[in-house]
């Protein structure tokens, strides 16, 4: 069982966007609960991704983000994460993805 954010990294709840504690919030999901469009996701992963660089000190491990309850597939949401800054670590499902579309 992984540990929860909240109370391992700092995630404060209700906050569902950037940074907080050791934690850095993408959101996929609207305030309904709805699963937020591919290209929302996107934007919220692009800031993320420009927040890392810019902070190259800090390390960061997403988690399968948008593949859990909001019912999105590593492939929908990998791509996003093609070409990271240095300090961010991918999970093993997006790097499959990632690195198959170099294979084939």
């Amino acid at each position: 069982m992984r540990p929860c954010s909240r109370e391992h990294r700092g995630a404060i709840y209700g906050q569902g966007i950037g940074l907080q504690g050791r934690s850095y919030a993408i959101p996929t999901k609207n305030a309904a609960l709805k699963t937020l469009p591919l290209e929302t996701i996107a934007q919220h992963v692009a800031v993320f991704l420009e927040f890392a660089a810019a902070h190259p000190k800090m390390r960061f491990k997403v988690t399968p983000i948008g593949c859990g309850l909001a019912g999105l597939k590593p492939e929908q949401i990998a791509p996003m994460f093609e070409t990271p800054p240095s300090n961010v670590t991918l999970p093993i499902e997006f790097i499959a993805v990632v690195t198959s579309r170099y294979s084939t």
